[in-house]
């Protein structure tokens, strides 16, 4: 019998979708402790409003980050959960495991924590979700000791780096997403685990523009692979999409009788910036219009190839809408290399770091600080040069004004003459 009614979460079972609600009951048959988590979950329902004492200092020995404290208010009435930290550990590049990794994972956890776990929502992370203060040393040994893994990120510091799977499987990808995230992540160790930021700092790599780990829209360093030169064209495999022998977008949408391909409706006409042509025979694209979307690559994947002048974009700014809303990331180097141990990102990130670190307010994210001061001290600052990528729509975000050194015969000039040129 459990040991709360919860008439108002028991709403949240209800509908063809799974159920966190649900997870825990299930759970709480072998976790007593969980029947408060409901008892308390349902009270905030009640009250409209959490129980959770957020935060605090709670950690373990050298690091400052990778838990993150939680406490109910009310520890008398549901004693089970007076602690209920966080443990966030960091996930391995394309979020590969075994099965017997994932055993252990889940056993440590049975034994020292509630049981319930995130894996790679919205943080990237593996979640590990309420345990008690004197389990989180415990913890800490067995995974860095007996499991070769470390925690990731929390608080005001780098959150754990993430990447897609890459070159490990996916023919488009145009950089080792893997091994960049590999070395960001060990040469910003200090960065990761000793916070020293104003606020989070998020790095994510993608392997191609698809961007499958979504680092346009959810981190402050989007490292996204690209290429330079033309798109490859087969033009034979084209016409074969276009005669009916090969199915779009590799039979993905096959369950559904959308009718005959039609490369214009489906392809040329949704090209962003039209550089894309059809004459009934021949593909043309003007390549030097293409923004890499991939989306005519994503339609006829057999047809079309990403070019072999392969690298990176960098892209700077993306946020979660808690605080000023959902901010997407701006370009900043629309293409870069990437060799050796990447040393060129680094100096990238290194002086946005700097610049973010000297003026960021407290819980102010980088993008928000570029909101407030403007590209182009940011510009100023990291010694980026502007390109016309940063401009989302000309004449609407001007960000760039010349310094009286940068034009011919500075602001001295003849008004009169000018006017007679350029008349109001």
């Amino acid at each position: 019998m459990a040991k709360f009614k919860t008439p108002l979460i028991d709403e949240l079972e209800k509908g063809p979708w799974p159920s966190f609600v649900s997870d825990i009951k299930r759970q709480a048959k072998t976790k007593p402790e969980l029947e408060d988590l409901l008892g308390q979950l349902e009270l905030s329902y009640k009250d409209k409003e959490t129980h959770w004492k957020h935060g605090g200092i709670v950690g373990v020995f050298g690091y400052g980050g990778g838990v993150i404290g939680r406490y109910s208010d009310m520890p008398k009435e549901f004693p089970g959960i007076a602690h209920f930290h966080t443990v966030r550990v960091n996930q391995t590049g394309g979020f590969y495991y075994n099965t017997k990794y994932l055993g252990q994972l889940m056993d440590m956890w049975e034994r020292r924590g509630s049981g319930l776990t995130n894996f790679h929502g919205s943080t990237g992370d593996m979640v590990l979700l309420g345990t008690q203060t004197d389990q989180l040393e415990e913890i800490f040994w067995e995974l860095t000791h007996d499991m070769n893994t470390d925690l990731g990120g929390s608080g005001g510091n780098l959150r754990t780096p993430s990447c897609c799977l890459g070159m490990s499987r996916c023919e488009y990808a145009c950089i080792d997403s893997q091994a960049i995230c590999q070395e960001m992540t060990m040469a910003y160790q200090d960065e990761l685990h000793r916070p020293a930021f104003p606020y989070k700092f998020k790095i994510k790599v993608s392997g191609c523009p698809n961007d499958c780990v979504a680092a346009i829209a959810r981190s402050d360093c989007a490292i996204i692979g690209t290429w330079k030169d033309n798109i490859r064209i087969d033009q034979s495999t084209v016409a074969a999409y276009v005669n009916g022998e090969l199915k779009p977008n590799a039979g993905a949408h096959a369950g559904r009788d959308w009718g005959k391909f039609d490369i214009v409706k489906e392809v040329i006409n949704l090209c962003p910036t039209k550089c894309m042509s059809w004459d009934g025979k021949e593909l043309k694209i003007n390549n030097k219009e293409c923004t890499r979307c991939m989306h005519c690559i994503n339609v006829m994947p057999r047809a079309l190839r990403p070019g072999v002048d392969k690298g990176a974009t960098l892209l700077c700014g993306a946020k979660a809408p808690i605080l000023e809303g959902q901010r997407l990331a701006t370009v900043i180097v629309p293409f870069i290399k990437t060799e050796g141990t990447f040393e060129e990102i680094k100096e990238v990130i290194n002086k946005l770091l700097d610049w973010w670190m000297e003026h960021g307010k407290n819980r102010e994210r980088i993008g928000e600080l570029i909101g407030r001061m403007g590209m182009r001290e940011m510009l100023k600052a990291t010694g980026l040069p502007p390109v016309p990528q940063m401009v989302k729509e000309p004449r609407s975000n001007p960000y760039i004004f010349w310094e009286e050194s940068d034009v011919p015969g500075g602001w001295t000039r003849d008004l009169a003459a000018f006017r007679k040129k350029h008349p109001l």
